[in-house]
């Protein structure tokens, strides 16, 4: 669930637009009222059928969504850098109450947010755009933001995620990704290429990703198996970079439960081929009061994937870090016992603090062998609700 990824933002920005008599309904929503009702919205369930490439694109009858990528490069030096670039959309209300489309009109909200670190440098940036869920094709290629699959472009302003030239038009296995900001010696950005050695890939059940006892979930699936390489600015320095990459796609009306106050989402790329994303969320869980909802999936080097449930997981915080006036577990041991996977997951530098409209943590960690200490991979960590 990328670990469910951040839309949340988007809605916690909508909410601090609330009047005080509705921030207080919405508080015992959920994190950042995920959890609230949405009456009027399609919701995610079991048995939904996911199609490609259409599933690539927007679906504005759900209330959020989201196209998340992260990156574990090295640049020509060898030197390890992490990356994130993430388009986030949500509906302002439900089909039935929208707007007949002018160009005046909007009836969905845009957020995109990009980051690059390496070392002590941790460098974010954020934009916000709106669009019509109803525009014509022809007129929403000239939105300041939007998702179509043929060719695949998904973008808010130039900062743009699409099928590189060279690729077919409905090849969703080689993109470029270009985002910049900043000018001058404070420029940072990046322009990558894309290519998908593997299979996506469908989390829970065929693509419905439960995220709580009681039942409410999201369709999920991933792109884990991209190779990258490209160019990264960093503070005006170009630097030539290649790595590994994670995409999540994820959308939903009702993300969460009401009693979950956030997530630990982990995507992990194992040395020997495999790779893990487990996340859990605190709260929601089935047993005593307070407990959590864990799920996961274990993917093999050929994309063939093993659905793990709560029983399957053990997630440990072994020591924490005070990052923007907050206690952060930036060590973690995690068990899948399962698949013999018992591994300590370190942040190797805690200021990934990503100061965007509605803060969380997010950054590049390293996996190494609980008994051993020898190294197992690397992968991103994303932090929400503390």
């Amino acid at each position: 669930m990328s670990l469910i990824r951040l839309l949340i933002l988007i809605t916690a920005l909508n909410l601090s637009g609330c009047s005080p008599e509705d921030q207080s309904t919405t508080s015992n929503a959920g994190f950042a009222g995920l959890g609230q009702d949405a009456d009027g919205f399609q919701h995610a369930e079991p048995h939904q059928l996911l199609t490609f490439p259409t599933d690539h694109v927007a679906h504005p009858d759900y209330r959020i969504e989201w196209w998340y990528l992260t990156a574990n490069l090295e640049d020509n030096d060898g030197d390890p850098l992490g990356l994130q670039w993430t388009l986030f959309r949500q509906a302002l209300m439900p089909p039935s109450e929208r707007p007949a489309p002018t160009p005046w009109a909007a009836d969905q909200l845009w957020m995109a947010h990009m980051a690059i670190s390496q070392g002590e440098q941790h460098q974010v940036a954020e934009r916000f755009g709106r669009s019509h869920s109803q525009a014509p094709l022809n007129t929403l290629q000239d939105s300041q933001a939007g998702v179509i699959s043929s060719p695949f472009h998904a973008w808010l302003d130039d900062w743009q995620l699409k099928a590189s030239e060279e690729a077919d038009g409905n090849d969703f296995n080689h993109l470029t990704l270009t985002a910049y900001s900043g000018e001058g010696a404070s420029r940072f950005g990046y322009t990558l290429k894309l290519a998908a050695e593997g299979p996506l890939v469908l989390h829970g059940e065929a693509g419905f990703s439960q995220k709580a006892a009681n039942g409410q979930g999201s369709m999920y699936y991933s792109q884990p198996f991209w190779q990258i390489t490209g160019d990264v600015t960093l503070h005006g320095e170009t630097k030539t970079v290649s790595g590994r990459g994670w995409l999540d796609r994820e959308w939903s009306s009702q993300l969460l439960d009401a009693r979950q106050s956030g997530w630990d989402w982990f995507s992990i790329h194992l040395d020997a081929g495999h790779k893990l994303m487990a996340f859990q969320l605190r709260g929601g869980g089935d047993g005593e009061e307070g407990s959590n909802y864990r799920s996961g999936t274990w993917i093999t080097p050929q994309g063939q994937t093993t659905s793990l449930t709560n029983a399957d997981i053990t997630m440990t915080p072994l020591a924490t870090s005070v990052v923007a006036g907050r206690y952060i577990p930036t060590r973690w041991r995690l068990e899948v016992p399962s698949v013999d996977v018992d591994v300590n997951v370190e942040a190797p530098y805690a200021n990934r603090w990503m100061t965007t409209s509605v803060p969380y943590w997010e950054g590049e960690v390293e996996v190494s062998d609980r008994a051993s200490g020898e190294p197992r991979g690397e992968g991103y960590l994303e932090m929400t609700g503390y």
